[in-house]
């Protein structure tokens, strides 16, 4: 058995069992009898824990960690050593490990892949804010939770880690995601983090890391030198846009990658926008990227080639002194020489045997050349007038070219221009401006979403054997069809081929009408729900039951939980004033308030409240301490003051009042008791419908009032026990979906 298991730390947290083991440490799940919560308590283990610079460092990170408070981020709430334990406590998560989702999933798409890695680049983003490099990004330590968001953990563990500065711990889970710089021993910032990022991006969109060698050694020279293929080159679904971002993170040298995870967020949130953008960095991504010249590069290049042209080398026959760009041939350098003349140093001369033809040679090449042509063996050699009219139109011929690629290339850059203008509704028709709907059949409904000067939604998704899945159907209106900007154009969309076998996809983070639009089009029955999610953007799907991957059958429910943004709990303050401190502070706790207590003069009875924060009713955050004032009583009226307690403090004064031996009770504490309008808080059970089939909202009012969050009750529940804080008799008013259901009176002096 573990050496840990059962014991209690700091004399608050009680090990229950191992919930993961790693290089350095051991994670437990624990309970904090303190605030009464599971958490999850990381121990280093027992090599580490006897290196004293290690230990420093380990709590020093440890403790600026705790200061990062992000939804991507999981919280750390202490960090402390007990019984030679060093230890961090953290939050409890209910999910897995993405490395654990990839290797279930294989390859993700593209959606997926932006949505996991937009949440990542936020808690890098906020921790880099606060000079926090991770350090270790790897799949391993990133938790997928079961409503799709994601959390980061082991901030600062490998920054401490880093002291030992090897490849042996840890290495073959690490070095497959590890920057260039670190692994050469080198400086690490923010850069570092978002290196490692990229290659995680580039493992789930192809189902492998970018480099893998025989040892953890072997893959790290790998990041040192750089060259991975691209990631179409594996999967050549992914985007081009997407693609871009990846490898702009990995860049070899930092000082191409992106400055800062806002950078790298901002071109994510375009592609999100825009999947079919294409982003122009000052460094090629590619080598066969296609560069378009605008007017001036296109002039530019016109001067470079003519200027080539009268420099370039042409076979010139017996042209004397033709231009080369070795500069001018003399006469002698040219294919119209006599052997005399290749002799260094003789002085050039013709020589001509007896009885031979003017201008014929038939002592030398040239000689033989010229009897051959003119017998017809051989063609006849042109003149250098020809020479230089061929010259000439060539030169023309080519400026003309150049001159109509010139043209093209305006001409293209003005059509863009146009359509630009175009779609953007730089054209007014009949008074008005108006565009023309586009074609957008076979389109893929998340790039004609982008379509300027019209809205695209999706109007039904149904099954089709002629057109992939997500691509569009029909819509309205249709192609050609002359509309106003901002018009709303419905689109049918494809589910793809007919199964038998249908599956709950993936929906977290759609909104409500797509999720409708694809359950309805699968043929089931969404119904929505709301619910507070602290991860996902409100208006947004933060779940479904049945989850992703569930089988469905037709005509089936599907649950879809509607986001309501971050739950911020409240509880209406109660009426403390004249309570003894002991009956206040019980009230405040059992509404998950903290409490702690100041003194004042006063003339109230010692330890009666005289002062509350908070006016009655007023709804309070839960998290927010309770400072009450109470009484120091007669005896130590006057001059006398005393240090505030603090929350750690225990309550010494205060002394329960108990019968005396008569019976008989002092009358402040029998009018105390015997007052029927004193407010007490107490724990009230209500009976539901049984015949519910649905879950619903359940609602509590007082007097029009709403003193309860609307409740969600699910199918099967007969009755919902409530905290509720009154005096006497109140009357409370519960509906169900916003419909009155029944008034229930309940009776605050009753012992239940």
């Amino acid at each position: 058995m573990d050496q840990y298991i059962g014991r209690f730390l700091d004399n608050r947290y009680e090990i229950l069992e191992i919930i993961g083991t790693g290089g350095m440490a051991v994670v437990y799940k624990a309970r904090c009898h303190r605030l009464n919560r599971l958490v999850a308590i990381k121990i280093l283990k027992d090599e580490f824990s006897r290196d004293e610079e290690f230990r420093r460092r380990f709590h020093a990170e440890g403790e600026a960690v705790a200061s990062l408070s992000h939804p991507n981020i999981v919280q750390v709430y202490d960090v402390s050593t007990s019984d030679n334990a060093n230890f961090i406590v953290m939050e409890l998560i209910d999910g897995i490990t993405l490395k654990q989702y990839m290797e279930k999933k294989g390859t993700l798409n593209w959606k997926e892949t932006l949505h996991f890695a937009m949440q990542i680049a936020k808690a890098l983003e906020h921790a880099h804010g606060r000079n926090i490099v991770h350090r270790d990004i790897k799949p391993h330590n990133v938790m997928v939770l079961k409503n799709g968001s994601v959390k980061v953990t082991d901030f600062g563990i490998a920054r401490v880690m880093s002291k030992t500065n090897t490849l042996t711990k840890e290495a073959l889970g690490s070095v497959h995601y590890i920057s260039p710089e670190q692994a050469k021993g080198g400086w690490v910032d923010n850069r570092s983090d978002l290196y490692s990022l990229s290659v995680v991006m580039y493992e789930m969109m192809t189902g492998r890391p970018p480099y893998d060698g025989e040892s953890p050694v072997a893959v790290a020279i790998k990041h040192i030198n750089g060259g991975a293929p691209r990631p179409t080159t594996l999967n050549p679904n992914i985007p081009e846009g997407l693609e871009q971002i990846i490898m702009k993170g990995m860049e070899l040298d930092v000082k191409d990658r992106y400055t800062s995870a806002t950078e790298m967020l901002q071109d994510m949130e375009q592609f999100r926008i825009n999947p079919a953008i294409r982003f122009s960095y000052a460094k090629a991504i590619s080598a066969d990227a296609t560069v378009v010249l605008n007017p001036s590069e296109v002039a530019q290049a016109v001067r470079q080639s003519r200027t080539a042209a009268e420099k370039e080398p042409r076979d010139s026959g017996s042209i004397p002194g033709i231009r080369t760009q070795q500069g001018t041939r003399p006469a002698s350098q040219t294919g119209s020489r006599s052997a005399a003349q290749n002799t260094p140093g003789q002085p050039r001369q013709r020589q001509r045997a007896a009885g031979a033809q003017p201008g014929r040679s038939t002592g030398s090449a040239e000689g033989v050349r010229r009897i051959s042509e003119e017998r017809g063996e051989l063609p006849r050699r042109k003149t250098r007038e020809e020479i230089r009219r061929e010259v000439r139109q060539e030169e023309r011929n080519r400026a003309a070219t150049i001159a109509v690629v010139v043209c093209s290339v305006v001409a293209i850059i003005a059509i863009i221009i146009f359509l630009a203008v175009l779609f953007n509704g730089g054209m007014v028709g009949r008074g008005e401006n108006m565009i023309y709907v586009p074609d957008l059949k076979g389109k893929y409904y998340d790039q004609a979403g982008t379509v300027a000067g019209l809205v695209i939604e999706v109007d039904k998704y149904v099954n089709s054997d002629d057109y992939e899945k997500g691509k569009i159907i029909s819509h309205t209106p249709e192609y050609g069809a002359q509309v106003l900007q901002g018009t709303v154009v419905k689109v049918t969309v494809s589910l793809g081929p007919a199964t038998g076998v249908k599956t709950m996809g993936y929906m977290v983070g759609y909104q409500e009408a797509d999720a409708r639009a694809v359950l309805t089009g699968m043929g089931m029955v969404p119904v929505a729900m709301e619910e507070f999610s602290d991860e996902v953007e409100k208006g947004r799907v933060a779940r479904t039951d049945p989850e992703a991957g569930a089988q469905l059958q037709d005509g089936q429910t599907v649950y879809i939980y509607i986001s309501k943004g971050p739950l911020i709990e409240t509880a209406p303050m109660p009426h403390v004033v004249g309570l003894d401190y002991a009956t206040a502070k019980k009230t405040l706790e059992a509404l998950g308030f903290t409490v702690s207590f100041e003194r004042k003069d006063s003339s109230a009875d010692k330890d009666e409240v005289i002062e509350q924060p908070f006016p009655k009713d007023e709804k309070v955050d839960i998290t927010t301490r309770i400072v009450l004032v109470i009484s120091k009583g007669n005896k130590t009226s006057g001059k006398e003051t005393e240090k505030p307690a603090t929350e750690e403090d225990e309550y010494p004064d205060y002394v329960p009042q108990t019968p005396n031996q008569g019976g008989s009770q002092s009358s402040s504490q029998s009018g105390s008791q015997s007052n029927p309008n004193q407010t007490k808080t107490k724990q009230v059970r209500f009976s539901l419908p049984a015949d519910r089939t649905e879950p619903y909202m359940l609602g509590f009012y007082q007097n029009g009032m709403q003193v309860i969050e609307d409740t969600i009750v699910g199918t099967g529940m007969t009755s919902i026990d409530v905290v509720l804080t009154g005096s006497g008799v109140q009357t409370y008013d519960l509906y169900i979906n916003n419909q009155f259901y029944k008034s229930v009176k309940v009776d605050f002096n009753a012992n239940d």
